[in-house]
C-alpha cells in the first residue's frame, strides 16, 4: 500500500460498523416491504369490522401504492439534497406515526389516509436506503451490499402474508399495523447511531412545478391503471385521468430537459448499464405481478388454506429468493450482470410456465416447485439489476438515481395489477357457468370466486363452485402463461441490449464523489 506524502493524512478507511448499519438500513426496507402486501391476507376481516365497501377495500391497499410511486422522485432529490440519513430516519418516523394512526382507525376513510401517509413516508425511505450505500461501503463491496439489501426488500413481500395471516389467527386486525412500531423503532435508533450523514450541497433546490408535475402525473397514472380492470379503459374518468397524466409527465420531461439539474434526471439513462437494468427490474416487478396477484385466491378460495395457510404456501418463494441472495454475487463475479438478469428471467418464465400448467385437482406439490423456482429467478434478476444500477450512479445523485429506478418499478408493478388483474376478471367470467341462477345472483357470481362461493352456499348450488373453482384455475394458469410469455420476451430484449461487461464504477472508497459528506461524521 503507497504511503501518503509527508504531512498528508491517509483516505480514511471503510467504517468499520459498516455491515451493523447495513443490518439497519436492511430492517427499515423490510418493514415498508411487509407494509405492501401484509393486508392482502387482511382485507376480508377489514371489510367485516370496518364494513368496508368494495372501493374502500380497493383503495385500502391502493392509496399506498399511488402516493408511493408519486412521492418517489421528490423524495430522492430530498435526500440527496438535505441529507440521506436524515430523510431516511424521518421517512421511518412517519411511516411509525402512521402505523399508529392505521392501528386506531375506526372507519374505511381514516384507515385510507392512513394508508396514504405510509405510503409517503414509504417514498421517502425506499430511495434512500439504497443511497446511503455509496457513502458507507468501498466499491468493491457495494455490489454485496446491494444484494442484501434487494434481497430484503424481495423477502417482504412473501413475508407479508405469512405474518399477516398469523396475526389474524391470534389478534385483532389493527396488530398487523402495531407490528411496525417496534421496527420502526430499531430502524430509526439504528440508523442515528450507526449511519454516516451524506448529501450533495450542489444538488438543484426542490423545483416545486416540477415537482407538481411529477407527483399528480405519477398518481394520476397510477390511478388510472389501478381503475381500469374495474371501470375498462374506454371509461371517462380511466381516460381522463391516464391523458391527464400522460401530459403532465411530458410536461415534466420537457422541463427537465431544459434545466441543468433536474429531478427528473433522464441523462442518468444515457449510460447503457444504468438504463437496462432500470428497464429489468421494472420487467420483472411487471411480471411478478402475475403471479403475485392470482396465487392468494386459489390457495383461499380453491384450495381451502386460511390467511395463514396462504401465508406458509408461498415460503417456497422466500427459499428461493435466500439461495438467489447467496448466488448472485458470485455469479455476477464469474459471469456478468448481464448474464446473471438474464438466467433470472429464464427461471422466471419457466416458473411461470410450469405454473401455466396447474389444474383443478392438482395439490400443493406442483405450486411448492414453481415457486421456489420463481424465487429463484426473482432473486437472480432483482437484486443483481437493482445492484447494477446503483453501481452506475455517480454517489452525489444515489437519492434521484434510485428514486428514478424505483419510479418505474412502481409504476411497472401498477401496470400489471392493471394488465393480470383485467385478463384474469375477463377469463373468470368467460368459463363461469351461471346456468339456472337468477341474473342478480349469476352478476354476483361473476364478480369473483370468492362472490360464488358465496352464492353457492346461499343458494345450495354446490356446482356452481365447482364451476368457479374452474373457472379461476383457468384465468389464473391464462395469467401465469401471458406473464411467462413475457418473462421470455424480457430475456431475451435484455440479452440483445444490456451491456455485457458493467463499467468501471466511480472511484473506490466509502465517500467517493466530490460532494459527498465525509462518512466520518456520524452524528
Amino acid at each position: 500500500m503507497p504511503t501518503p506524502p509527508v504531512g498528508q493524512a491517509a483516505p480514511p478507511g471503510p467504517d468499520p460498523r459498516r455491515w451493523l448499519a447495513l443490518i439497519a438500513v436492511a430492517l427499515s426496507v423490510l418493514v415498508i416491504s411487509l407494509d405492501m402486501t401484509v393486508l392482502n391476507v387482511a382485507l376480508p376481516t377489514l371489510a367485516s369490522q370496518l364494513q368496508a365497501t368494495t372501493g374502500q377495500q380497493q383503495w385500502i391497499v391502493d392509496s399506498y401504492t399511488v402516493v408511493f410511486a408519486a412521492v418517489m422522485l421528490p423524495a430522492g432529490l430530498i435526500g440527496d439534497r438535505f441529507g440521506r440519513r436524515l430523510t431516511l430516519t424521518l421517512g421511518l418516523a412517519m411511516f411509525g406515526l402512521a402505523s399508529a394512526a392505521g392501528m386506531l382507525a375506526d372507519s374505511p376513510a381514516t384507515l385510507i389516509a392512513a394508508r396514504a401517509a405510509m405510503g409517503l413516508a414509504g417514498a421517502l425511505v425506499m430511495p434512500m436506503s439504497m443511497a446511503v450505500i455509496p457513502g458507507l461501503f468501498p466499491a468493491t463491496e457495494q455490489r454485496r451490499a446491494t444484494a442484501i439489501l434487494a434481497a430484503a426488500l424481495a423477502v417482504g413481500t412473501p413475508l407479508g402474508p405469512l405474518i399477516g395471516g398469523f396475526i389474524l389467527q391470534h389478534y385483532w386486525w389493527g396488530a398487523i399495523f402495531a407490528i411496525n412500531l417496534p421496527l420502526v423503532a430499531i430502524g430509526i435508533t439504528a440508523c442515528v447511531l450507526l449511519l454516516p450523514e451524506t448529501r450533495n450541497p450542489a444538488a438543484p433546490r426542490i423545483d416545486l412545478p416540477a415537482t407538481v408535475l411529477g407527483a399528480g402525473g405519477l398518481a394520476a397514472l397510477t390511478y388510472g391503471i389501478i381503475e381500469s380492470p374495474e371501470r375498462g379503459w374506454t371509461d371517462p374518468l380511466v381516460l381522463g385521468t391516464v391523458g391527464g397524466a400522460l401530459i403532465a409527465l411530458t410536461l415534466l420531461v420537457l422541463r427537465s430537459r431544459r434545466q441543468r439539474d433536474p429531478m427528473l434526471d433522464l441523462s442518468l439513462l444515457a449510460d447503457g448499464a444504468f438504463r437496462w437494468s432500470t428497464v429489468a427490474a421494472t420487467l420483472v416487478s411487471l411480471v411478478l405481478f402475475g403471479a403475485f396477484f392470482v396465487l392468494p385466491l386459489y390457495f383461499q378460495s380453491v384450495q381451502g388454506a386460511d390467511a395463514f395457510g396462504t401465508g406458509l404456501r408461498m415460503m417456497p418463494m422466500m427459499l428461493g429468493l435466500m439461495v438467489a441472495a447467496r448466488l448472485s454475487d458470485r455469479l455476477v463475479t464469474r459471469t456478468s450482470p448481464r448474464t446473471v438478469v438474464v438466467l433470472g428471467l429464464g427461471l422466471l418464465a419457466g416458473a411461470l410456465l410450469i405454473g401455466s400448467r396447474t389444474s383443478v385437482s392438482d395439490g400443493y406439490g406442483l405450486a411448492a416447485v414453481w415457486l421456489t423456482l420463481l424465487g429463484v429467478g426473482m432473486g437472480l434478476s432483482l437484486i443483481t439489476a437493482q445492484a447494477s444500477a446503483l453501481l452506475t450512479l455517480p454517489p452525489a445523485r444515489a437519492g434521484v438515481g434510485v428514486g428514478l429506478m424505483q419510479t418505474f418499478r412502481q409504476v411497472g408493478g401498477a401496470i400489471g395489477v392493471a394488465v393480470f388483474g383485467s385478463l384474469l376478471a375477463n377469463t373468470y367470467r368467460g368459463a363461469l357457468d351461471t346456468g339456472g341462477l337468477p341474473a342478480d345472483a349469476a352478476e354476483q357470481a361473476g364478480r369473483s370466486v370468492v362472490a360464488a362461493d358465496a352464492v353457492a352456499a346461499a343458494t345450495g348450488h354446490p356446482a356452481l363452485a365447482a364451476s368457479a373453482h374452474g373457472a379461476y384455475v383457468h384465468g389464473m394458469t391464462v395469467v401465469l402463461l401471458v406473464s411467462g410469455a413475457i418473462a421470455v420476451l424480457s430475456a431475451v430484449l435484455v440479452a440483445l441490449r444490456m451491456p455485457a461487461v458493467e463499467p468501471a464504477g466511480p472511484p473506490t472508497g466509502p465517500t467517493a464523489g466530490p460532494t459527498a459528506v465525509p462518512a466520518t461524521d456520524h452524528g
